[in-house]
């Protein structure tokens, strides 16, 4: 299969004009993807935690379900979580949106297959898991309709999203998010809920 989207398009379109969207990016590429797009104080990028930042994202989601929360992250990073995606099919939470940037190689260790390459269907994954709404995304019309799909108001009754959405294996130039974590978590926390409360 020829994969044609390029993975910073991707990101750049989904995050264009993305508003008060709060944002978690799994580590490796997907951090330097949405920093690419514009560092942003709701953007929450991983510098570790390999596997985590699905049930990040689902923590947010409940601890703030009348605002939309993205999990943007990769092949690699997804298959290492993939308990995750049943506890949040369970949960149903109605404002979180994931999507896997599927490159079909771990980019971090040297561009190794993962088993998307031989064919492991993360979408349908997630769809048995319970998702509400899945999506496999291999091109650019689709990709639209993900991003309608990702902002439109009635999502926030539909329960949780997922898409894969295949992108070419390409190294690109690294654009990295601030490097300390304590920075990274109080910026957030003040973007999210203000000042005094992030400091309270």
């Amino acid at each position: 299969m020829k994969k044609t989207l390029h993975r910073r398009d991707v990101v750049n379109h989904i995050l264009h004009q993305r508003g008060d969207l709060l944002v978690v990016a799994g580590l490796g590429a997907p951090a330097w993807d949405v920093t690419a797009a514009g560092d942003h104080p709701l953007s929450f990028p991983l510098w570790g935690a390999m596997g985590g930042a699905a049930m990040i994202g689902l923590g947010l989601a409940l601890a703030q379900p009348k605002r939309k929360v993205l999990v943007v992250t990769g092949d690699g990073e997804m298959l290492m979580g993939l308990g995750s995606l049943a506890v949040i099919g369970s949960l149903k939470p109605r404002n979180l949106s994931i999507v896997v940037l599927d490159n079909e190689q771990y980019g971090e260790t040297g561009m190794q297959d993962t088993v998307t390459a031989s064919g492991v269907d993360l979408a349908g994954i997630a769809k048995s898991a319970g998702f509400t709404t899945t999506m496999s995304i291999k091109t650019k019309s689709e990709l639209g309709l993900l991003k309608n799909q990702i902002y439109k108001e009635s999502k926030i009754t539909s329960g949780p999203l997922f898409a894969q959405v295949k992108v070419d294996p390409e190294k690109l130039p690294l654009v990295l998010p601030p490097r300390e974590g304590a920075y990274l978590k109080n910026r957030f926390r003040i973007a999210l809920l203000g000042t005094q409360a992030a400091l309270a």
